[in-house]
């Protein structure tokens, strides 16, 4: 009890300071992917959250059962609803039916922020993955829940998905005494990719193509009547209606959108002035891509920081000596009553848990899908193999294996933010060194991932339940082997790199004298360009006189 009115104390304090632009998602069409799966991202960004693994067995519910429901970021309770006959197999976000569900809060006209609702967008997101096995289902789901009891949260954008249709819906309360929501649901074409981070992207959608869109009945009546649009409603926009774009909806959040188009259509470099936040007209919902993305390009773009674009800033003052692409929160600050901003990329120190989402319709949902997951920053993580067949979860990741407040030297996610802290002040000496192990891990996972499935497939010829385990246990060991080798390389970095100084190693083995004593580190210093800077701030202060 004392954690949740801690958590409930963080969560009032965090939201009076403002909107947290928080979270990110990518998605991918299954003909927009080199090997036909569907995919989708989620950065779970708050500083709030604490990096775990959820898990839910699958099971039979007697008749007249109740569900507890507490909103996913204080753990509020907020009230009871029926429970479903039967529940499936969740493992993080995916279930075993190989549907899985991120979000990206966007927040919205601040009035309709609905108290006295029972269901929150976290608890939609994990009600519905026990509950439904298609993309199309789960929507369904959603929308019923609010509508009979009422939505808690703020406007939410959600990527839901399964092995043959990804979607994006879109959805805000009505306001306290005004039960459900209003929202829309899109289709992403199968060989487009699409993308959202905390600012609403539907703008005007198909009325009458059931097939590709779905809105709840009072979409348009709904802004109508609230004041927030005229017109046609064939000219409605969602997300003009329901979260009017400003200044950070641009640059702290389609930003974020732009990185990834950009990245994969050569035609989107055009939009840099919109995610600069200088000019209004906004980006389409989907892109088709210039090439086929896998996982490991989706992975790769939940580590971006804007590298090599206009907006990289590694190259100035606040980057440091060390050409961080972090700065500390606040996101705005002021000097001499003039507002500034910092960048605010895909890759964030306050990433609780991140996953990439794996959905193959060729194979059987035992074994098609898989949670590519990590925790803590994605930029300083290691994406591991959950198949969402398991039935239990490693130690790492394990829920109640410390938390914000109890640091655990079990915890993957204790672990990953003591290496990311020690990386993040010297950034471009340690970030390699980190790289280099990163690479090794997540090169392994993929080399194996033809031989597991192989063997999966062909236990599960005789015994569906000895797949099962199999897929269970080989996910276990390989989170457990990427944390043992993530702390060896917190040990490695703190010997390398202590005091300031750079200890010689060749290979991760640091070199010794000829008797067996340490050998004499490197004094590097810091770069000519940042000594530079010193003497153009300081002049002759610390010049070396005869």
């Amino acid at each position: 009890m004392r954690k949740y009115f801690l958590l409930l104390l963080l969560f009032f304090f965090y939201y009076s300071m403002g909107i947290s632009f928080a979270c990110t998602n990518f998605l991918v069409g299954k003909k927009a992917s080199v090997d036909g799966s569907t995919i989708i991202s989620y950065n779970a960004d708050s500083y709030a959250l604490y990096g775990e693994l959820y898990h839910w067995p699958a099971k039979k519910h007697p008749a007249g059962e109740k569900l507890r429901v507490t909103d996913w970021d204080t753990g509020r309770y907020l009230g009871e609803i029926d429970q479903a006959k039967e529940t499936y197999n969740v493992i993080g976000n995916m279930n075993e039916h190989q549907l899985a569900i991120g979000e990206t809060t966007f927040g919205g006209r601040e009035e309709l922020h609905d108290s006295t609702g029972v269901v929150d967008y976290g608890s939609l997101i994990y009600i519905a993955l026990q509950r439904s096995k298609t993309a199309r289902e789960a929507i369904t789901v959603m929308t019923s829940l609010v509508e009979k009891y009422g939505y808690y949260s703020e406007g939410e954008s959600f990527s839901i998905a399964d092995p043959n249709e990804i979607w994006i819906m879109e959805m805000i309360g009505k306001g306290v005494g005004r039960k459900g929501a209003v929202w829309v649901a899109v289709r992403i074409p199968d060989d487009c990719i699409a993308a959202h981070a905390n600012q609403s992207r539907i703008q005007q959608f198909p009325l009458n193509d059931p097939v590709n869109c779905l809105y709840s009945k009072d979409v348009i009546s709904f802004a109508r009547e609230k004041g927030y649009f005229k017109g046609k409603d064939s000219e409605f926009s969602f997300a003009k209606a329901y979260n009017p774009l400003d200044f950070g909806g641009k640059r702290f959040c389609e930003a974020r959108v732009w990185s990834f188009f950009n990245r994969y259509n050569k035609d989107m470099a055009k939009f840099v002035t919109y995610a600069k936040g200088e000019t209004n007209d906004p980006m389409p919902l989907y892109i088709k891509p210039d090439k086929k993305l896998s996982v490991r390009d989706v992975q790769g773009s939940m580590r971006d920081h804007y590298e090599g674009t206009e907006l990289d800033w590694t190259n100035d003052v606040g980057a440091g000596p060390y050409k961080s692409p972090y700065r500390w929160a606040p996101l705005e600050w002021e000097v001499d009553s003039v507002k500034y901003c910092n960048e605010r990329p895909v890759s964030t120190q306050q990433t609780g848990f991140t996953f990439v989402a794996q959905m193959r319709s060729f194979l059987p949902n035992k074994i098609g899908g898989i949670l590519w997951f990590g925790v803590d920053d994605a930029g300083q993580s290691v994406y591991t193999p959950m198949y969402t067949c398991m039935t239990e979860t490693p130690e790492c990741y394990r829920v109640g294996n410390g938390d914000l407040y109890d640091f655990s030297w079990t915890s993957a996610f204790w672990i990953h933010n003591w290496v990311a802290n020690m990386v993040y002040n010297r950034y471009e000496l340690m970030h390699p060194d980190l790289k280099k192990v990163q690479d090794k891990l997540e090169d392994k996972f993929f080399a194996q991932q033809s031989l597991v499935e192989s063997k999966a497939l062909e236990l599960a010829k005789n015994s569906e339940q000895k797949a099962v385990e199999y897929l269970t246990s080989y996910s276990i060991e390989s989170a457990q082997n990427a944390f043992t080798e993530w702390k060896k390389l917190g040990e490695f970095l703190l010997i390398k790199y202590m005091d300031g100084i750079v200890r010689k190693e060749k290979d991760g083995v640091f070199e010794r004298n000829p008797y067996g004593g340490s050998s004499s580190p490197k004094r590097i210093g810091y770069s000519k360009e940042f000594y530079r800077r010193v003497v153009n701030e300081t002049g002759d202060r610390y010049k070396v006189k005869n």
